[in-house]
């Protein structure tokens, strides 16, 4: 009879041991919460083509530094953001970084979590969000790419690439799925005058373009054998993908006899709500925005730095500024964009029968 007892004893224990074991993987304070990972969604262009890249350096030291292994996911800006939204209930990366206006849309549809990153305090007002959802990591620019090879003189103006000369020689990723593809139309349209402008120009190009990319880095090694003779592109990611292709050179379009223009597109990063590794996504914020990472970005990832504090005097930083010497400078309506894209990319798909 004792023994019976005792036996009954011992199951009714290990069926608590059971529970305690399930509830507490379904609880949130699992084993799993406590992994030293982070996992990243980024658009492309921060990594390098040989692993040389800003990332690459990073995340290199990062990890050494941590021992957080970061998990890296990359695509282009549109792509990440609709990932994001497809795992909502079961999010599964950490951080995300991708250009505006879609770090605005993922901010618009609840994918991210409030955190201000030690060193944020550096970054302007313009490059982060007032309510700590998101700030950029790495500045830049948008801009257009040629091949300075089979082209003796850069295209000057949009009306140029109308030209038969262009025919199926002209590519640019795809508006509402790539983020450098996106700044085409905000670029069209600043340059143009507005929408209907803008979209009858695209049209027109229509003629010359190939057709649709979904990642814009994709795009600058059929420019650098001359598969194309122009493409877009940004100026951080086409700069440093320039060391290994030397047949690329940046250039920005104007319209007509105006000057040339370009805008701001950083990387912005921004913690993931219910992230499963929360902690760890909030550390390589810290990390990717801390003065030895800073320092980085341009002599390493061809970039510009996002805090104002780091003044870079490396020779990628002075080329880099000399790009830009000449090109107007515009900053567009983001809080009209981040409302409307739908609407403009929807007209884009019309005007081009995309």
């Amino acid at each position: 009879m004792r023994t019976h007892a005792l036996n009954q004893s011992l199951a009714v224990l290990g069926a608590l041991s059971l529970a305690t074991v399930t509830l507490t993987a379904c609880g949130g304070t699992s084993a799993a919460s406590d992994e030293k990972v982070v996992t990243v969604y980024s658009a492309d262009g921060l990594k390098g083509e040989n692993g040389d890249g800003w990332y690459d350096k990073v995340f290199k030291e990062f990890e050494k530094e941590t021992g957080i292994k970061v998990k890296y996911v990359e695509g282009g800006s549109g792509e990440m953001v609709q990932r994001a939204v497809r795992e909502k209930s079961n999010t599964q990366a950490d951080v995300l970084v991708t250009l505006p206006p879609f770090i605005q849309q993922a901010d618009a549809k609840g994918l991210l979590a409030a955190y201000e990153p030690k060193g944020a305090d550096q970054v302007d007002a313009a490059d982060k969000a007032p309510d700590a959802k998101w700030t950029s990591v790495v500045n830049n620019y948008f801009g257009f790419i040629y091949n300075k090879k089979r082209l003796a003189d850069p295209p000057r103006t949009w009306e140029e690439l109308l030209d038969p000369a262009y025919e199926e020689k002209i590519q640019y990723s795809t508006p509402g799925v790539a983020g450098d593809g996106t700044a085409v139309l905000i670029k069209a349209m600043h340059d143009f005058g507005g929408k209907e402008p803008a979209m009858e120009y695209l049209k027109r190009l229509q003629t010359n373009n190939v057709g649709p990319s979904a990642s814009t880095g994709k795009l600058a090694p059929k420019v650098d054998k001359g598969e194309l003779l122009v493409a877009n592109g940004d100026v951080q990611m086409n700069y440093a993908q320039s060391k290994d292709m030397p047949n690329l050179a940046i250039w920005f379009p104007a319209k007509g006899d105006g000057k040339p223009t370009s805008f701001a597109l950083p990387y912005a990063a921004g913690l993931l709500a219910k992230a499963p590794h929360s902690e760890n996504g909030k550390k390589l914020l810290d990390f990717l925005l801390s003065e030895t990472a800073q320092r980085d970005v341009s002599a390493v990832g061809g970039g510009f730095a996002a805090r104002k504090d780091i003044k870079a005097t490396d020779a990628n930083a002075t080329e880099l500024n000399g790009l830009l010497e000449g090109v107007e400078i515009f900053e567009p309506d983001w809080a009209d964009i981040g409302t409307n894209l739908d609407t403009y990319i929807d007209a884009w798909k019309t005007a081009t029968g995309s």
